[in-house]
């Protein structure tokens, strides 16, 4: 009996070895090779991934690089603009105060002028007023004089002495 146990255990681990490698063979032309395709496949696709996220990892660097580069050419322009502006409000400014002095000395100018005109007119309607004034008075002086004969006569006789004297 242990030969034939032994015979039996022989076929068997026979058989069980030639199913599996049948099996073994079955599942590697059936199982493994669209398993090892699909591994393969779900590989390349994490690759292509890892790839496109590098690229646009380096695409963002290179917006972000962008981005810093246009902010910083607006600043210049503006910081140019702005000093732009302020130049033009600085020539608006002093050209309205150049054009304000201008137009002070004018006035100050025609001020001063009518000033010496009103003051030449006043002295030469007082010195016609003086000169009314004491021919008035002379007029007077002469009338009170000339009214008696005798004062008549003195005051001639003193016009010639003098005018002799002269």
């Amino acid at each position: 009996m242990d030969k034939l146990i032994n015979d039996f255990s022989v076929g068997l681990f026979f058989w069980q070895s030639l199913l599996f490698i049948a099996l073994i063979l079955l599942l590697k032309k059936f199982a493994w090779g669209p398993i090892l395709t699909a591994v393969e496949e779900r590989e390349d696709g994490i690759k292509d991934a890892l790839e496109a996220a590098e690229k646009a990892k380096a695409e963002m660097q290179a917006l972000n690089a962008d981005n810093e580069r246009i902010l910083a050419e607006a600043r210049i322009e503006r910081d140019a603009l702005l000093k732009e502006a302020r130049e033009i409000k600085d020539g608006i400014v002093n050209d309205a105060k150049e054009l304000a002095n201008t137009e002070a000395d004018k006035i100050l100018t025609t001020a001063k002028d009518q000033i010496n005109n009103e003051k030449m007119k006043a002295m030469t309607e007082l010195k016609n007023t003086v000169a009314t004034l004491s021919i008035d008075i002379a007029e007077k002086v002469l009338r009170s004089e000339l009214a008696d004969k005798k004062k008549q006569e003195d005051l001639v006789a003193n016009a010639l002495k003098e005018t002799e004297l002269n």
